[in-house]
């Protein structure tokens, strides 16, 4: 019997997905599948809890899917590898996935998309995770956009005459009839973590008054799910309202970020502006520990880093101050900076990890300017004046217990303009 399989990557859903609804309709019977890639498990924690909350939904996923008389096929290994082994083991007429961009995921889907064709197979691919991809939002002349605000006019005026619609009728029946043994976690060979994903709320009607003020915890915490797809993000988009511009300006950055990757992969591991290559970063070991412990003397980092290492998760606006000391005050290299996070965060995105970091540090297409340093001691005056996120991160505040200030701020601020300067002279 002649199926389709359909291949979850970062749509972890089965609602409103746009490369599941294609292939329920090709006229086969769908299995449904999940691949474990070693390749990206390989640099990851065994209790890394993103992998914890992958499982969680695909579990969820997969009770789904029982009820419909039907399970989800779990594999973990070479990702080529199991592909040539499914090959061998169905008789697979097509092979369905929505689109990743970031560049592994490109490169992978390549070779997957050659082996598959050279076994006669159809392959179909989608676009899901985005509302607009790389070749949909570009200047006049076909070149893409790197500074954000006429990316997102470009982008609003698009969408208006563009509009999206939610397709979330799931045509359940034709799934293939099927049972396959689901894995346990320990079985996979993870181990479970203490760090959890939270529910996203859309309740943000307080969203553009209070989004800098991170006591009030206005955030949404919808970036981990967008992340992996466990909501569309089509179906967010259609709930918000004119007044929420602010928030969907924030999602708009999210695609503005992507189209930057996919176009400049070199942003990965280099300076999108090229004149800041020459930076002579300090890398101090022992500083950079500090900052990774939240033990630099300053309340809104250490406050930031704390919240990170235990939670996963950072207020944006203390991600930006943390970022900036780091960069700025320390002289330590954004690659460094942006490692941690990716190792850390529950919603890191390389898109968005990379190009908030390089606009931090000013090296980044779109970069607030290198002379820009955030002043950490003003900041917690203006965004937490009553120390309420402080004292919450930071139990030994105002105590003798609590480190002194591992650097002057005017002192720090003269180094990073001398240091910056020097290289934009020489530009």
């Amino acid at each position: 019997m002649k199926i389709v399989l359909f291949w979850f990557r970062r749509d972890l859903r089965l609602n409103d997905n746009s490369a599941l609804n294609a292939a329920l309709k090709s006229g086969f019977k769908v299995l449904p599948l999940f691949i474990f890639d070693e390749e990206i498990l390989f640099s990851l924690q065994k209790n890394d809890p993103r992998v914890q909350f992958i499982y969680q939904k695909l579990t969820e996923i997969n009770n789904q899917l029982l009820s419909y008389g039907s399970s989800l096929l779990i594999k973990k290994g070479n990702v080529e590898k199991i592909w040539r082994e499914l090959i061998k083991e169905y008789q697979i007429a097509e092979v369905y996935f929505n689109k990743d961009y970031e560049p592994y995921a490109r490169q992978r889907d390549t070779t997957i998309f050659d082996l598959l064709d050279d076994n006669q197979i159809k392959v179909y691919s989608f676009k899901d995770q985005v509302i607009f991809e790389e070749s949909e939002i570009l200047k006049k002349d076909g070149s893409p956009y790197t500074v954000f605000t006429p990316y997102k006019n470009t982008w609003l005026n698009r969408f208006k005459i563009n509009a999206i619609a939610d397709s979330s009728s799931l045509q359940k029946q034709n799934f293939f009839l099927f049972r396959s043994p689901f894995p346990s976690f320990e079985q996979l060979g993870f181990q479970t973590s203490a760090i959890q994903v939270i529910d996203f709320n859309l309740n943000i009607g307080n969203y553009a008054q209070d989004r800098n003020f991170p006591q009030a915890d206005s955030g949404s915490y919808l970036s981990p799910h967008l992340r992996f797809g466990t909501v569309s993000i089509r179906e967010i988009i259609l709930q918000l309202n004119a007044k929420d511009e602010i928030f969907l300006s924030e999602l708009i950055w999210r695609e503005f970020f992507m189209q930057i990757l996919f176009h400049f992969p070199k942003v990965v591991y280099e300076n999108f502006r090229a004149k800041y290559d020459g930076i002579k970063w300090r890398n101090n070991p022992d500083e950079f520990k500090k900052w990774q412990e939240g033990k630099t003397g300053f309340p809104l980092v250490d406050a930031g880093m704390r919240q990170l290492n235990q939670t996963g998760y950072m207020h944006n606006r203390v991600r930006m101050i943390a970022a900036s000391f780091l960069v700025k005050h320390l002289l330590v290299d954004w690659r460094l900076g942006e490692a941690y996070f990716a190792d850390k965060l529950l919603d890191f995105e390389l898109a968005s990890n990379n190009g908030n970091w390089q606009w931090a540090a000013g090296t980044g297409c779109d970069a607030a300017p290198y002379f820009r340093i955030f002043n950490p001691t003003e900041q917690l005056k203006k965004f937490d004046k009553e120390l309420k996120y402080i004292k919450q991160w930071i139990p030994e505040y105002g105590s003798a217990d609590y480190c002194p200030p591992m650097v002057e701020h005017k002192f720090a601020r003269q180094r990073a303009l001398e240091a910056y300067h020097n290289i934009v002279s020489l530009s």
